[in-house]
């Protein structure tokens, strides 16, 4: 148990945890310091159904769920502990919510949900403001992942059953004219996506071989990078670069449940497996802001898995205290959800 942690100095400098998760209370945080403390109180006003999103506004003051049930988003002040749930939007998602974001600025936020337009962001100065006006082309499947540029200039969305996969926005406040798609799509249903630190490439995760697909990223798409010459061995749900854009890591289904690559616009040999794996398909994937270490939201008792990160994956961390209660889908630090 980690001691000498108070509310203030968690929102001031120590990282913390959340992960979204399948059963009540559906959100899970836990103080960081290498370790895991002792879980914060669940928020008076729980979520309405299965976590499935999870992320903090850039300054750390607010927490995001996306899930599955009516109001389909729940946003908490955070101070070290859950605040009074913020008023739901007064036009809400139109259906599951799936993946939630933030502008860098913290601005905006942006729910990924089922149902067209499968993209809903709103103003956000602390409470939700008017929906923003839908874009002219839509995702034209359920919005699962979302991300925006570090510079904030676009909003990415991965999206399911309906190729190309991934729909990209300019974004000033509002949705530009959609982007060409990729000259090479990716292979399969889009299931997550982020960028590089940098902002110079662009990453989807996807459910056919190869199963990971990066792009160079100028304000379009480049040429697809090469594939990993060993690819994730199962379905990709979660990707993410290291803070330092050093490697990428893929979280799958199928045993490792997780793979990362060292990243230089290319990718390098994967990294060995962890000496202890993650017990199921690995849905979600995030770094520490500051990169030491990697966490793995997934199926299975204790359902997230943390690894110190050196390049290489380190002696896992020992189980939280207090272990969640079931399959988690979403995994956020503080300072750095990997969705700028």
């Amino acid at each position: 148990m980690i001691t000498g942690i108070t509310a203030q100095n968690i929102q001031s400098g120590f990282p913390v945890i959340a992960v979204a998760h399948v059963s009540t209370p559906y959100i899970s945080v836990y103080p960081w310091t290498g370790s895991f403390g002792t879980k914060a109180a669940n928020p008076e006003t729980l979520a309405t159904g299965t976590g499935q999103g999870v992320t903090f506004t850039p300054s750390g003051d607010r927490i995001a769920l996306a899930h599955s049930t009516t109001p389909f988003i729940s946003v908490y002040p955070w101070t070290g502990t859950f605040g009074t749930k913020v008023a739901n939007p007064t036009t809400l998602p139109a259906g599951n919510g799936f993946g939630v974001a933030f502008t860098p600025s913290g601005g905006h936020i942006a729910v990924g949900h089922g149902t067209s337009p499968n993209i809903s962001v709103y103003p956000w100065t602390g409470t939700f403001g008017t929906k923003v006006a839908d874009p002219a082309t839509p995702p034209p499947s359920n919005g699962i992942g979302i991300a925006f540029t570090p510079s904030g200039g676009h909003i990415a969305v991965a999206h399911d059953f309906t190729s190309p996969y991934i729909a990209v926005y300019p974004w000033t406040g509002t949705f530009g004219t959609k982007v060409a798609n990729p000259a090479t799509a990716p292979t399969g249903a889009g299931s997550g996506v982020t960028f590089t630190a940098s902002g110079d490439h662009i990453a989807v995760s996807h459910l056919t071989s190869p199963y990971i697909s990066v792009y160079p990223w100028t304000g379009t798409f480049g040429t697809k990078v090469a594939d990993p010459a060993t690819p994730p061995a199962g379905t990709g749900q979660g990707v993410t670069f290291t803070p330092s854009g050093g490697h990428i890591a893929v979280a799958h289904t199928t045993t490792p449940f997780i793979s990362v690559y060292p990243w230089t616009g290319t990718f390098g040999t994967k990294v060995a497996n962890p000496a202890t794996l993650p017990t199921n398909t690995g849905f979600g994937v995030t770094f520490t802001p500051s990169g030491d270490a990697i966490a793995v939201a997934h199926g299975t008792s204790p359902n997230i898995s943390v690894y110190p990160w050196t390049g290489t994956f380190g002696t896992k961390v020992a189980d939280p205290a207090t272990a969640l209660a079931s399959s988690s889908y979403d995994i956020a630090f503080k300072g750095n959800t990997g969705k700028f």
